[in-house]
């Protein structure tokens, strides 16, 4: 069985690292970071010309390539901890458009992405943080043609750029009967978006508040009250691009760790001789590669759509978030007093790990949904 990447997707790895090394070093990281919104139109642009703004997008719709060739450009911005919105458009947005919208929505929204012209996010959780079904409360009701949309989204990632918002309400019913998907096109009457300050600021969080928005009958994605089958088939794509780019953070963790106890020494010996130090690097690369086999997976599971796509995305999520988040950790440990300053950038993989951490479901919930799954 043949468990690699094509010579394709190898050559599309070899020159985002090169790209990604040139535009987002940790200096320019840092200084977008400060920003409003941590997003630098310049930066963007770059990425659009690279072509990778319309991976995985379908050609009809501006696009090329598969999911499977997002996945790895996504391993390579986790590990350059890339700032801006590339996740929220590429990685949530366009599967939910995808799977939910209509025809007329892809070829606007799908093909302005493509071309590098738009930003967009998905907006599910509210003040309860659930991902689940009950999580969605926000009121959508019929309004003459169209819809009005009344309540509170929380943690919206990179609302504060994106030029369209997939909003998932409740028009009826409870759980996962009665949930209905909306675009929302740039800043509409009644709609407010609000910065929230979080630990990760490479990314940009955000509570959106809808005062009695009215959207259009043009609006809606799909079938009223039948969002959730589309909207959690959406969120497998989601599940797994995120864990690629928390396995590029955590290789590129593993690797300074590494290299810093090869060269920094104690006593007149490098500290990387210690069996202290030595078998917590072990660990580390225990944790990255068996997250890899499992973030792989997840991802051609999404490819293929297999049947056991949602599992695997589970698996996935639940033990590369501990995975993350024990590399960072242990990076700082090894790095030992520079590692807890600012100067260095540990600090930076460690935030993004906890933020990645609770993206999309923590660890928890995900074991969850995996006892589901064994009928537990």
């Amino acid at each position: 069985m043949d468990f690699a990447f094509s010579q394709e997707q190898e050559m599309l790895r070899s020159s985002a690292r090169t790209l990604l090394a040139k535009t987002s070093p940790s200096s320019v990281v840092r200084k977008v970071m400060e920003t409003e919104d941590a997003y630098d139109p310049e930066l963007w642009k770059k990425l659009a010309e690279q072509g990778w703004t319309a991976l995985g997008i379908p050609e009809e719709y501006g696009g090329f390539g598969s999911f499977l060739d997002l996945v790895v450009v996504l391993e390579e911005t986790g590990r350059v901890l890339l700032p801006g919105p590339f996740f929220e458009t590429m990685g949530m947005a366009v599967p939910a458009l995808l799977e939910a919208g209509t025809e007329a929505q892809k070829k606007e929204v799908l093909g302005a992405i493509a071309a590098g012209q738009a930003r967009a996010t998905l907006a599910v959780t509210e003040p309860s943080g659930r991902w689940d079904a009950e999580g969605v409360t926000l009121a959508a009701q019929r309004s003459g043609d169209g819809w009005t949309l009344t309540g509170t989204k929380l943690f919206v990632p990179g609302a504060g750029v994106a030029d369209y918002m997939i909003v998932a309400a409740r028009t009826r019913g409870a759980g996962e009967d009665g949930i209905t998907l909306f675009l929302v096109k740039g800043r509409p009457a009644g709609m407010t978006v609000r910065a929230l300050a979080t630990l990760d600021m490479t990314h940009k969080w955000y509570e959106v508040k809808f005062e009695n928005v009215q959207l259009g009958a043009d609006a809606l994605m799909g079938e009223p009250d039948k969002g959730w089958t589309p909207l959690r088939r959406s969120l497998d794509w989601a599940t797994a691009g995120i864990c690629a780019e928390m396995v590029g953070g955590a290789q590129k963790v593993l690797e300074d760790s590494v290299e810093y106890a090869k060269t920094r020494q104690q006593f007149g010996k490098p500290i990387g001789i210690y069996q202290a130090v030595s078998h917590k690097l072990a660990d580390m690369l225990l944790e990255v590669e068996s997250s890899k086999s499992v973030t792989y997976y997840a991802a051609w599971t999404v490819d293929a759509d297999a049947p056991d796509r949602a599992l695997a995305c589970s698996i996935a999520k639940a033990y590369t978030s501990d995975a993350y988040r024990h590399a960072t950790a242990s990076g700082i440990q090894v790095h030992g007093g520079i590692g807890f300053t600012w100067e260095h950038d540990m600090h930076l993989y460690f935030k993004r790990a906890k933020a990645s951490e609770v993206t999309l479901g923590d660890a928890t919930f995900h074991r969850e949904l995996v006892a589901e799954a064994l009928d537990l």
